[in-house]
């Protein structure tokens, strides 16, 4: 297994490319299932109670490390290892390297400052320090976004340039093979007037009651406590634009397995485009 860390600021570690003279990572705990809290009723007379729903608890983990080398080569390695993991830095990245290759990422903050202990061991000095890491969503996810095109190309052309041909798509079948459901990131492109965006499974749409130019795109992002609507002119400029969502939307998530997908808008949307980006997220790895 690899383990590596990219902290907001800082600098990052890499746990496998780094050779044992330098730091070595002993022992990572906490990256496989995380605590869950049991949401239970219970009526009037009822024997036992009634499960109302699941929710798991932040994420903790513990990295446990090895700084070895001289003197001045381990207050090197302190300083850096305590750069690195500053709890003021906020969210950093642990990723995991599983041995078939797969990658898996979570965001994370350290919980306190790395603790050092120093010893020797057949005349060589090393330090042991114990890493505290908190994820306040304890889902891991995967590394690569998953994009769904509007078009889906057909055949290429052996030439500089851009061009493409294919069959413009109105509807698509998405899996999410992952633990959870996944929040999306939608691209409304124009000319479109009115999008809307359908998931067929769960009966949920999103609808933008606006007109969109020609150049002219919104992104919206269903991620719960970061849900947004931006709109993007010509020029590049954004703005928030949060209230041309229809009031009868919801921001869906990709409902675990397959969600069909239909695009539509109250003009022809030949030439109009829609995107949709995601993340497939893991209960424990």
């Amino acid at each position: 297994m690899q383990v590596s860390w990219e902290p907001a600021r800082g600098p990052s570690v890499d746990f496998h490319q780094h050779t044992r003279d330098q730091y070595r990572l002993k022992k990572i705990k906490g990256i496989g299932g995380s605590d869950v809290e049991l949401q239970m009723e219970k009526a009037p007379f009822q024997d036992g109670e009634s499960l109302i729903d699941q929710l798991f608890d932040p994420r903790e983990m513990t990295l446990e490390v090895f700084l070895l080398g001289n003197t001045e080569t381990l207050y090197e390695l302190r300083r850096m290892f305590a750069a690195s993991f500053n709890p003021k830095y906020g969210l950093g990245v642990l990723k995991v390297v599983e041995p078939n290759g797969d990658e898996y990422l979570i965001d994370a903050v350290s919980d306190g400052a790395p603790k050092f202990s120093e010893d020797a061991e057949q005349g060589n000095i090393y330090l042991k320090t114990t890493i505290d890491l908190m994820a306040p969503n304890p889902y891991w996810r995967s590394p690569n976004i998953e994009e769904e095109p509007t078009f889906e190309p057909l055949f290429e052309f052996a030439f500089e340039g851009e061009f493409e041909m294919g069959l413009q798509r109105d509807a698509r079948v998405i899996d999410n093979d992952g633990d959870a459901p996944s929040p999306l990131q939608i691209e409304f492109y124009g000319p479109a007037e009115n999008p809307r965006i359908d998931n067929m499974t769960t009966d949920e749409f999103i609808k933008v009651n606006q007109t969109l130019d020609e150049d002219e795109y919104m992104r919206i992002d269903t991620t719960p406590g970061q849900k947004s609507v931006v709109f993007v002119s010509a020029d590049g400029s954004e703005r928030n634009v949060f209230n041309w969502i229809d009031l009868e939307s919801t921001f869906f998530q990709l409902a675990i397995g397959e969600n069909e997908l239909e695009y539509s808008a109250d003009n022809d949307i030949q030439g109009a485009r829609v995107d949709m980006f995601w993340q497939k997220k893991y209960v424990g790895v």
